[in-house]
């Protein structure tokens, strides 16, 4: 009998590549993944056009697709003291960043809607490759810039100062910690299926933890950052509780985003929806 092929996105940073390795190369599996490795926004996208079936997202563009999809238990990147940073070349005040040219991320991601939460009204956003970002800073290509990833670490080497963590500021404002992405499938795949990829991620997870040097050729092959140390910085800070279990306060703090994110006018809220968000249904 042919196997099911499941289209699968996931993104190059080494918390996805970490994540996924024992997974991807189970031999075991009732089905097969056709994969899809891309920058997030790409793979936002691509949701938006129900072109997976499942896929890593922004926890700020999820929000908008959960009639066609819902939240995996394991997977995702959340937690404290991991979010994107407002970087420019000099100190900057809040009151000038209003009307400063920024670079984001892509307008889907995670990183755009807590910059939106955080600069209310801000309206001049260059979209480009999170990658490219730094470096159109430092070129005066833009003023400042919101960044993630990779970039968090490396920063101060390039010579960027940080004008506001809004990691922190989404910490200090609720209280929860911050959602940036996770695992999302369509609902229409079998129950039993999306359970069944569900399990193999957070078994996936358990062995790359349990065997941390192993995953280590696959990440460092679509890796942006060529250094190991960040790579391992990147995959400790990234991988946690959350990646192998959301649990009750992950999945509330999810809540607290998407209501966010319905406040803009984006989506309905949570409470509309009429159905389960998450695969739990807790």
């Amino acid at each position: 009998m042919e196997l099911k092929e499941i289209s699968l996105g996931i993104s190059p940073c080494p918390n996805d590549t970490f994540i996924f390795y024992h997974l991807l190369h189970r031999k075991d599996l009732p089905f097969r993944f056709r994969l899809v490795i891309a920058d997030v926004e790409k793979l936002n996208n691509m949701v938006l056009k129900g072109a997976l079936d499942v896929s890593k997202v922004s926890y700020g563009l999820a929000a908008k697709v959960m009639d066609r999809y819902l939240v995996l238990e394991s997977g995702s990147a959340l937690g404290r003291g991991c979010g994107p940073l407002i970087l420019a070349r000099e100190p900057i005040a809040k009151t000038s960043l209003q009307r400063a040219i920024l670079a984001v991320p892509g307008m889907n991601t995670t990183a755009t809607l807590l910059l939106r939460l955080y600069l209310p009204g801000v309206t001049r956003l260059e979209p480009m490759l999170f990658s490219r970002i730094p470096g159109a800073i430092l070129d005066k290509e833009v003023d400042a810039g919101c960044v993630i990833h990779e970039t968090r670490f490396t920063y101060k080497d390039m010579g960027l100062v940080c004008i506001e963590d809004l990691g922190l500021w989404w910490e200090n404002k609720t209280q929860m910690p911050l959602p940036l992405g996770g695992i999302i499938a369509k609902r229409g795949l079998p129950r039993g299926l999306v359970e069944e990829i569900d399990q193999g991620i957070r078994q996936s997870i358990e062995f790359a933890l349990k065997h941390p040097d192993e995953p280590l050729g696959f990440v460092r092959q679509h890796a942006q950052e060529i250094s190991e140390t960040v790579q391992r910085e990147h995959i400790h800070l990234y991988v946690n509780e959350f990646s192998i279990c959301l649990g009750r306060e992950g999945r509330q703090a999810i809540r607290v985003l998407f209501d966010l994110v319905a406040r803009q006018g984006f989506c309905r809220p949570v409470e509309d929806m009429g159905h389960d968000i998450f695969l739990t249904g807790g």
